[in-house]
């Protein structure tokens, strides 16, 4: 079952020029860290009880660097957190949701992962997080 937001995640140029506008907005900075196999740098701002990710491309095969050259920078994703990720997969699945991602992988922070497809999701890409 899904709980909460967990983050939303930001697609943006550079992380160094936007951690700054996120600092100045009093959001409270929670770390660093690259997330190799999805080629991605992120940056993490807390506020309340919802994380804002902000993204940045590692390679130019990464799936940001594509929807920064598409859309621009921007939100990216909205995540939500989920008690059972396996569960609430298959769920979806059985409900005609499509998923990018039919198990779990291992994202930011080495919580599981999954996205579901934006073509079921009102044109949100959304990831389910545990």
């Amino acid at each position: 079952m899904l709980k909460k937001i967990d983050h939303i995640g930001i697609a943006v140029e550079s992380l160094e020029e936007s951690k700054k506008i996120f600092q100045l907005l009093g959001l409270q900075f929670k770390g660093e860290e690259e997330v190799e196999d999805q080629k991605v740098k992120v940056a993490f701002f807390q506020i309340g009880e919802v994380n804002i990710e902000l993204l940045e491309p590692t390679s130019d095969d990464s799936p940001i660097k594509k929807f920064l050259e598409k859309k621009g920078q921007g939100i990216h994703h909205i995540a939500y957190n989920s008690d059972n990720i396996e569960k609430d997969l298959k769920k979806f699945e059985d409900e005609g949701i499509a998923l990018i991602d039919k198990t779990p992988r291992i994202g930011a922070h080495n919580k599981k992962i999954a996205f579901l497809h934006p073509k079921s999701t009102a044109k949100i890409l959304t990831e389910i997080c545990q």
